[in-house]
C-alpha cells in the first residue's frame, strides 16, 4: 500500500453508535463515533493487555476498553485508568497510534502514514458526482492485491472476452488508443476506450486519435483506491478498492444516477441495477484472483501491449507515489 494518502476504507453507516473492529490495510482497526458523531479510528488493541478495543463501548464520549475500563480519546491517548482513581494523571506512554479520518459522500476515509502534515488538506472526490445524484451499492470480496483488482478497472484489452456476455458484447476485440489524459500531475487521470471490431487494419496510436470528447464513456480514476466509469451525464458506475490486507481486497461499488428523482422509484432503479453490476464484477474476479504475482509493480515479469497504456499509467503513478513517500524502502 501506498503510505501518506487517504483511503476509502468504509460506508458511513457501517459506523453507528457501537464500535467497529475491521481489518484494514493489513491492520487490525476500530473506529468508533464520539458524542458529537465525529469518527474515529485507533489501533485494534488496548496499550495495557493488548485486548481488542471494538469489543468494548462509548463512554462519556470515549472508548472504553472492554478488559480493565480504560478511556481512549480519538487520538488514541488513554485519559482515565480506573484502578489508579479518576483524578489520578496518566502517563504519556499509555496510548495507541491512531489516523486522522474524513467522512464525506457517504464514505470514511483514512490518512494511513506515519505523520500526518499538520495542514493535512481533504482527500479528493469525483467533482462531477454532485448531490444531484442517489446511488445503489454493494460490498464484493475478492481473494486479491488492491492494485490488481484497480488494474483490472483499467484494462480495456479484455472486455470482449471476460465480459463476452455482458458489457463486452460485439467481438470489438482490437484496441485503438487508449487516449489517456491526467487532470493533474500524480492524482488523478482519465481515459478512453475505442475498441472495435478487428477488420484486419493495425490499431491507432494515441497519438493518431481524434481528440477525446468529454462527453462520450471514459473511466477515471483518483490516487490511491477510486475509480469512476463515465457512463454518461446522468449515470455512473464507481468503485472504491479498499484494502483489507495484502492479499484481500473489498470492492466497494455503487451505481449513481440522475434521470429518476421520483422517490420511492428512484430507490428501486438504483437498488435493481447492482446484480447486473455485481455480476459483471464477478466475471472480472474470476480470473483476477489467479493473477500472479499477487501485487502489481511497475517493473515485473509482463509483457504490455500498446491497449495496455492505462494500466502502465497507474504504475507510474503508483511508483511515483511509493518513492515520494518512502524512497528507501521497498514497497509491496
Amino acid at each position: 500500500m501506498i503510505p501518506n494518502q487517504w483511503y476509502v476504507v468504509m460506508d458511513s453507516d457501517q459506523v453507528k453508535d457501537e464500535p467497529v473492529g475491521v481489518t484494514r490495510m493489513g491492520e487490525k482497526l476500530v473506529f468508533w463515533r464520539d458524542n458529537a458523531g465525529k469518527v474515529s479510528c485507533l489501533y485494534d488493541r488496548c496499550v495495557h493487555r493488548g485486548v481488542a478495543l471494538s469489543k468494548g463501548k462509548k463512554v462519556e464520549g470515549y472508548l472504553q476498553c472492554p478488559f480493565h475500563g480504560f478511556l481512549y480519546n480519538p487520538s488514541g491517548a488513554v485519559v482515565r485508568i480506573p484502578a489508579n482513581g479518576k483524578n489520578a494523571p496518566v502517563p504519556e506512554r499509555f496510548k495507541v497510534r491512531s489516523y486522522p479520518t474524513y467522512e464525506a459522500h457517504g464514505f470514511i476515509w483514512i490518512w494511513w502514514g506515519e505523520t500526518p502534515p499538520e495542514n493535512l488538506a481533504p482527500p479528493r472526490f469525483f467533482d462531477d458526482l454532485d448531490d444531484g445524484f442517489t446511488y445503489g451499492r454493494a460490498y464484493d470480496p475478492w481473494d486479491a492485491h488492491y492494485s490488481r483488482v484497480i488494474e483490472n478497472q483499467l484494462d480495456v484489452v479484455h472486455l470482449p472476452f471476460v465480459h463476452y456476455n455482458s458489457i463486452g458484447r460485439g467481438n470489438k476485440t482490437l484496441v485503438d488508443g487508449p487516449i489517456v489524459q491526467w487532470a493533474d500531475e500524480e492524482e488523478h487521470f482519465c481515459f478512453y476506450v475505442y475498441n472495435r471490431v478487428d477488420d484486419g487494419t493495425p490499431p491507432r496510436r494515441p497519438e493518431d486519435m481524434p481528440p477525446p470528447d468529454p462527453g462520450r464513456v471514459h473511466l477515471c480514476f483518483i490516487y490511491p483506491n477510486l475509480w469512476q466509469n463515465h457512463i454518461s451525464d446522468k449515470v455512473r458506475v464507481m468503485a472504491a478498492f479498499v484494502p483489507v490486507d495484502a492479499e484481500h481486497t473489498l470492492l466497494y461499488l455503487r451505481f449513481y444516477q440522475r434521470f429518476l428523482k421520483v422517490p420511492i422509484l428512484r430507490e428501486l432503479v438504483n437498488t435493481l441495477a447492482m446484480p447486473f453490476n455485481v455480476y459483471v464484477a464477478h466475471q472480472d474476479r474470476r480470473v483476477v484472483v489467479t493473477q500472479q504475482p499477487k501485487p502489481s509493480a511497475l517493473r515485473m515479469d509482463e509483457k504490455l501491449i500498446q491497449g495496455d497504456r492505462p494500466i502502465l499509467e497507474y504504475r507510474r503513478g503508483r511508483q511515483k507515489l511509493l518513492d515520494a513517500a518512502r524512497p528507501e524502502e521497498k514497497q509491496d
